[in-house]
């Protein structure tokens, strides 16, 4: 059964979800990870249908997952050395049951299949200590350096490549609805502006982006959001700590601050201003947590960062301006430097 947005479902027990997984504690090979055991028997709604997500290990573009959810869960980094990153947890349909309804988990063949579900499994060849396990692995590398396994680094082995082409993934966006009529068409239509705003062969460029930026103006949206940064060749970028602790209240910087503190292609100090950032300059929004340290998913060794970064609460891609993966439902946080942003007193509120 393919679930919906908003759809209510209910986590299966974690004996069922034990004998869906494979020795080293995966289905399909997207890892089970071990702190989704605690939500085991507890209800939530559908956030968005996982048909499909977005390569952050090779950069390919975008991925189709079959049979693929995402509750409104995210990893906590308990298994995995503290990691800060806040993933959204992707989840099988055959982890889950519709509430209300009366499916039980199908009956297991003597062949080691589930009737119904053609998903070959080992009943009982997965333990709980199994899943704990396969998160990570020591002593089998340089100096002993801890690798670990999670849904992120493993995501090109549970995926497919899906081109940005196949119009089939554009309609389950909006059957299943992960995407909204309106987002559908404001994407589609910057789309257009942005294959001829970018081209170097037309001298339409520039007053396109002016046309685009005034009719987004007049209707209150987000101005053309992958222009260049402004900051002068040579000179470092710029650094402000603010002490930002969770729960404190900062104001993003608007588009045109931001962009005087990033090199030509959009760096400070290492990290990337995405275009996906771009809708949330000039808001006011809550410190999540300060990032020191990740999981690289490229490696899976932890990473720290030297100048920490900052995630703010509800404030993720959109994938409203992504090349090759639009409509990704990931969510993935953004990740924001101090320099762009300034403190702000509770007594202004806050906009979101």
């Amino acid at each position: 059964m393919l679930h919906r947005t908003g759809d209510w479902v209910e986590v299966r027990s974690k004996e069922e979800i034990l004998h869906t997984l494979d020795v080293k504690g995966r289905l399909d090979g997207l890892p089970f990870m071990p702190q989704m055991f605690q939500y085991c028997g507890q209800r939530f709604r559908v956030y968005k249908r996982a048909h499909k997500t977005c390569d952050t290990v090779n950069g390919t573009g975008g991925r189709r997952l079959a049979s693929g959810l995402h509750l409104d869960l995210r990893c906590d980094g308990t298994a995995y050395g503290g990691c800060q990153a806040g993933c959204l947890i992707f989840w099988k349909e055959a982890w889950i049951k519709p509430v209300g309804g009366c499916q039980e988990p199908a009956e297991t063949s003597s062949t080691g299949d589930r009737t119904g579900a053609g998903i070959p499994i080992d009943v009982g060849s997965c333990s709980e200590e199994d899943v704990w396990t396969a998160t990570r692995t020591e002593g089998q590398h340089p100096a002993n350096e801890t690798v670990y396994s999670c849904q992120a680094t493993q995501l090109p082995h549970f995926t497919s490549r899906l081109p940005w082409w196949d119009l089939r993934q554009y309609l389950e966006d909006y059957v299943s609805g992960n995407v909204k009529l309106g987002h559908f068409i404001s994407s589609f239509c910057y789309a257009v502006f942005f294959y001829f705003a970018q081209s170097r062969r037309t001298v339409l460029a520039p007053p396109l982006r002016w046309l685009y930026d005034r009719f987004q103006y007049l209707r209150g949206g987000v101005p053309f959001p992958r222009r260049p940064g402004t900051l002068p060749p040579g000179r470092p970028a710029p650094v402000s700590n603010l002490n930002l602790e969770p729960g404190d209240l900062v104001r993003v910087k608007t588009y045109g601050e931001i962009l005087a503190t990033v090199d030509s292609a959009n760096y400070n100090r290492g990290l990337f201003f995405d275009a996906e950032l771009v809708p949330y300059c000039g808001g006011e929004y809550r410190v999540r947590t300060r990032v020191r340290n990740f999981i690289d998913e490229k490696t899976g060794k932890m990473a720290l960062l030297k100048t920490p970064a900052v995630i703010l609460e509800g404030v993720w891609c959109q994938s409203c301006y992504s090349t090759r993966r639009v409509f990704c439902p990931r969510s993935i946080y953004s990740w924001w430097r101090e320099a762009w942003l300034e403190r702000i007193s509770d007594a202004s509120g806050g906009t979101r």
